[in-house]
């Protein structure tokens, strides 16, 4: 998930206003260099664009392993009420067979050569990508980069006298047709590696099996709908569970919404526990030691996820169903302490914290991949860690509480509560 916690700032926004002197001109000098000492470190992203408008993106790590994967900019909020579905339907086909190999063949081509395939659609982009050894880039082409999607669905699946599917009889062949033909253009696709890759050989792949995906048609454009955020709340009592589980959150920003970084610094604050860690009175984090002290929850964890245009800014919780009305009730007073009285020292803990957690998900050439793809589909290039830093290290305590006082004070909460929830008390968020 840090890939998708790089957003695209104005670099006016990244610094704060302060009196300059001459020591800290000089500690400005001395950041600079090192941030420039780290950067030059990191593996270059290196990015090429084919003629139709398909981008790979690679980062050479040089190790003997790699990840390599197609990101698509589409997801489940580009069906509609007809073809609802289909996005992941998608996925699932491209492990079926190919049009040259059946399943059996293609699990076993990919098993012999020690890879491993995956798939996972999300609201706004579906991803296939594998892992494997470096070495057998061009052996397992035609598997691994999962390319024989695109000539599948017009060569077998499609092909066949059935209109529906036996397993989604909603879904026909004219829409998974009409899905891919639309979406699935060069310019909305990201070819990722990350690992032991050779740039050039990957283009080289890419441009042999991707080079026949159609370009955008001039004069269209890829787009979603507009989203209107509203709040909503869901209950199902079911008191054969024996606990609640509850998600409670107000509308977010979105990747490019200059208040994301603030808000995931307020989400850090929050914080996440669970009662087998162990850990709570003795804790930074103010929930967690009413949680704690109180037993007031089995565990909670706060979230922000984010979308292109809006997102959802909360926490999810799983506790007993008495104890439901006294840890609401502490949420809702931390999320007015964030508001108004969150301190320096929060602060500065949760931006070191975030910072952590965002290079410890960063971990191995899987994340590394995800993050090129995912930021390449976001922001159009892949942010370098040093400038994030840079962008986190400017955020005061007056920005988290403005950005909590935004989202948080007086805004229509969206509610989930299911298992035995009676005694869920009327949530408003003031």
């Amino acid at each position: 998930m840090a890939a998708r916690m790089m957003l695209s700032l104005c670099r006016s926004r990244l610094l704060t206003s302060v009196p300059v002197s001459q020591a800290c001109r000089r500690g400005t000098a001395v950041a600079a260099a090192a941030r420039d000492k780290v950067a030059l470190n990191i593996p270059e992203t290196r990015i090429s664009t084919l003629p139709n408008g398909l981008r790979v993106a690679t980062e050479d790590s040089g190790i003997p392993t790699s990840t390599v994967g197609l990101w698509i900019d589409a997801g489940s909020r580009f069906e509609n009420d007809r073809n609802n579905g289909v996005a992941h339907f998608l996925e699932h086909m491209a492990f079926k067979g190919t049009s040259k190999r059946s399943q059996t063949d293609l699990e076993l081509e990919v098993e012999n050569m020690g890879s491993h395939l995956n798939a996972y659609t999300s609201r706004e982009q579906t991803v296939y990508y594998a892992k494997c050894f470096s070495k057998h880039m061009e052996q397992g082409n035609e598997s691994w980069l999962c390319i024989s999607l695109f000539f599948r669905c017009k060569q077998q699946y499609f092909n066949n006298n059935n209109n529906q599917f036996s397993c989604c009889r909603s879904i026909s062949r004219k829409d998974l047709v009409e899905y891919i033909t639309t979406h699935y253009k060069g310019p909305n696709i990201v070819l990722a590696a990350a690992g032991g890759v050779n740039h050039e050989q990957l283009v080289g792949l890419a441009d042999k099996y991707l080079g026949g995906l159609k370009p955008m048609p001039a004069g269209q454009t890829h787009h979603l709908q507009p989203c209107s955020y509203t709040g909503s709340e869901f209950r199902h009592s079911d008191d054969s569970m024996p606990l609640a589980h509850i998600a409670l959150a107000v509308e977010g920003a979105g990747w490019e919404n200059p208040d994301t970084i603030p808000l995931m610094v307020a989400n850090t604050i929050i914080g996440i526990w669970d009662r087998s860690h162990g850990a709570g009175g003795n804790v930074s984090s103010n929930l967690t030691k009413s949680a704690a002290e109180g037993n007031l929850c089995n565990s909670f964890q706060s979230f922000n996820t984010c979308y292109t245009d809006t997102g959802l800014w909360g926490i999810y919780f799983i506790c007993e169903k008495e104890t439901i009305p006294d840890f609401i009730r502490s949420v809702q007073a931390e999320w007015r302490r964030m508001c108004f009285d969150v301190t320096d020292a929060e602060v500065t803990r949760a931006k070191n914290l975030l910072k952590t957690n965002m290079l410890l998900q960063l971990d191995g050439s899987t994340p590394i991949c995800e993050d090129i793809g995912r930021q390449m589909l976001c922001y159009g290039r892949r942010i370098p860690l040093h400038e994030l830093d840079a962008r986190i290290e400017a955020i005061t305590v007056d920005t988290v509480r403005g950005v909590c006082t935004k989202y948080i004070h007086d805004q229509p909460p969206t509610v989930v509560a299911i298992g035995p929830v009676d005694q869920l008390p009327p949530i408003a968020i003031s």
